[in-house]
């Protein structure tokens, strides 16, 4: 038995989450239903404007990997942060759901803070993302280690770490690690506009080396290229063993070899839709980790979302398996 059944990768940050008005939106030139990177000069306007908030760990593979971790997942995770209040409130977060985190964190004097991530949520429950990198843009090859990545069964790849000078290299280092000592690779593209700034890089990972692809019905009609999302589906299904792709209250449709499901969303009141996605792949990731079908494995992912949107906050905050036994699950 490996010693981990997830190891992620991706960004390390600290989500500042405020609530806001469609105006509030407009007013600031902020796109709702997305992420936008900004710089530090931004995130701090951002800041002095908006209203009361909540500041938790964040970043969308670090949140799925809690998610594991949560549901007693054997993982791991490497993200970069600095040695600075807010990469301590990272480390101490993560760590404190049982995932090992040991990414060598940047020096106090690296002209890069911690990464941040400004979450405005409207009262549709959408969550409009502003993103401050910082650090966490610079994870370098020599911040994956490879004797980790040849312990996990699965390792899972955010596509917004994707936005950085050395971190294709460091995915290619996970990856060859992994696939050297039989594990497999996961890959969720995060977002739309990230796929269109690298859908060659994608297209060429995909191809090579994933095998379970994330997607949400945005993301994978921009990879594929296609405003048919049927035709989407079966373009993916193609080139990877499992396609997982989420279409928000209509559910989710997985497609592997033969096999074609469609699960239905399991219905909630949004009150903040961050995190759906990220809770979803971690429930899935861990169903299939302990040896469950794919459709309860999407069965538990829709349970995950819907408990993570029903509330402020991306990572669970209620018992996620007690959620599964009442739905018959597990």
């Amino acid at each position: 038995m490996k010693r981990y059944q997830v190891v992620g990768i991706g960004n390390a940050m600290v989500d500042i989450l405020a609530q806001a008005s469609d105006e509030f939106l407009a007013e600031n030139g902020i796109g709702k239903g997305i992420m936008q990177l900004i710089d530090m000069d931004r995130a701090v306007a951002l800041y002095d404007r908006i209203g009361p908030a909540r500041e938790v760990s964040g970043g969308s593979a670090a949140n799925t990997i809690a998610g594991v971790a949560h549901l007693g997942g054997r993982t791991a995770y490497v993200g970069k942060v600095r040695e600075d209040q807010l990469g301590h409130i990272f480390a101490h977060d993560l760590r404190a759901q049982g995932a090992v985190y040991e990414t060598r964190m940047a020096p106090p004097e690296s002209p890069e803070e911690t990464g941040r991530c400004i979450v405005l949520v409207t009262p549709d429950g959408e969550r409009s993302m502003n993103t401050y990198l910082g650090c966490t843009e610079f994870l370098h090859p020599d911040d994956i280690d490879p004797a980790m990545m040849a312990e996990a069964e699965w390792i899972y790849l955010e596509g917004y770490r994707f936005d950085g000078p050395d971190s294709h290299e460091a995915f290619a280092r996970a990856i060859r690690a992994a696939k050297g000592a039989a594990g497999k690779v996961a890959l969720t593209l995060s977002d739309p506009f990230c796929v269109e700034r690298h859908r060659a890089a994608f297209r060429n990972m995909i191809v090579a080396d994933v095998d379970l692809l994330f997607a949400n019905r945005a993301e994978l009609v921009s990879m594929y290229e296609s405003n048919d999302f049927a035709a989407a589906r079966a373009a993916a299904a193609a080139e990877v063993s499992i396609l997982v792709a989420t279409d928000s209250e209509n559910g989710v449709h997985v497609l592997a070899g033969e096999e074609a499901l469609h699960v239905p969303a399991v219905p909630t009141r949004i009150v903040d839709a961050t995190g759906a996605g990220d809770m979803f792949a971690g429930a899935f990731l861990w169903g299939l980790a302990e040896g469950h079908g794919l459709e309860i494995c999407a069965r538990m992912g829709n349970i995950a979302a819907s408990e993570v949107i029903s509330h402020i906050g991306a990572r669970p905050e209620a018992d996620l398996r007690a959620l599964f036994r009442q739905h018959g699950v597990i």
